[in-house]
C-alpha cells in the first residue's frame, strides 16, 4: 500500500465524527400541490430542522438520470482530458481538483459553471449586473471589470447541454422554494 500524501490528511478535530444519528424523521415535503399546509410544513421544517427533503419538485427524473450519467462520464475521463477545461486564476470556471478545506486538500473533483453564460447582447445590456462580470482585483477603488466564461469539455459531447438544462430546472425549483419559504415567514410571494 502506498502512502497518503500529507496534503490530504485532516487534523483530528476536523475529521468526520464516527457517531451517526439515524433518523427517519427528516421532513419530506411533497411539492405536487402548493397549499397552505405545504407552506406551514416548510416553515416548521426550517424552524425545527433547518432543512428538509422535497419530492415531486418538478425536476424531471429523466434529467436527473442524464446529469448523473454525463457527469460520471466526464469525471471518469483521464486527468489530462479533464484538465483541458481546467479553471485558473483568470477564469474560476471549469474543472478543478485542488479544493482545500481547513488548509487540507479535499478528496474531490469539481466542475464549476455559470447557470447562464452571457451572450454579447447581455454583456452590453447588463454590464455590471450580470454575475459573469467580476472585479478585476480585490482593491476597493478598482473599477475595472473582467469577464468570466464557462469552458466546456469536448467530451462527453452532451455534457454542456445536460448541465445547462439541469441548471435551468434547478433554478426554477430554487425560485419556487424561495417563494414558499417567504410565504412561511409571512412575507409576500412572487405573485403578490
Amino acid at each position: 500500500m502506498s502512502e497518503i500524501d500529507p496534503a490530504f490528511i485532516q487534523a483530528p478535530e476536523y475529521r468526520p465524527k464516527l457517531k451517526v444519528i439515524e433518523t427517519d424523521e427528516i421532513p419530506v415535503i411533497d411539492l405536487s400541490n402548493y397549499t397552505k399546509e405545504v407552506v406551514l410544513e416548510i416553515g416548521e421544517a426550517c424552524k425545527t430542522w433547518g432543512f428538509f427533503h422535497v419530492i415531486n419538485h418538478g425536476v424531471p427524473l429523466e434529467l436527473l438520470s442524464r446529469i448523473k450519467k454525463t457527469s460520471k462520464e466526464f469525471f471518469d475521463l483521464p486527468l489530462e482530458e479533464k484538465k483541458l477545461a481546467k479553471r485558473d486564476e483568470v477564469n474560476p470556471l471549469g474543472y478543478h481538483d485542488s479544493e482545500h478545506t481547513k488548509n487540507v486538500r479535499d478528496w474531490k473533483e469539481v466542475f464549476d459553471f455559470l447557470a447562464k453564460d452571457p451572450s454579447l447582447k447581455e454583456v452590453f445590456d447588463f454590464l455590471a449586473k450580470d454575475p459573469s462580470f467580476v472585479p478585476a482585483s480585490h482593491e476597493p477603488d478598482d473599477t475595472q471589470l473582467r469577464t468570466i466564461r464557462n469552458q466546456w469539455p469536448a467530451h462527453p459531447s452532451e455534457f454542456r447541454d445536460v448541465c445547462e438544462e439541469y441548471a435551468r430546472e434547478v433554478e426554477k425549483l430554487a425560485y419556487k422554494m424561495l417563494e414558499l419559504i417567504s410565504l412561511s415567514l409571512g412575507l409576500p410571494g412572487l405573485e403578490q
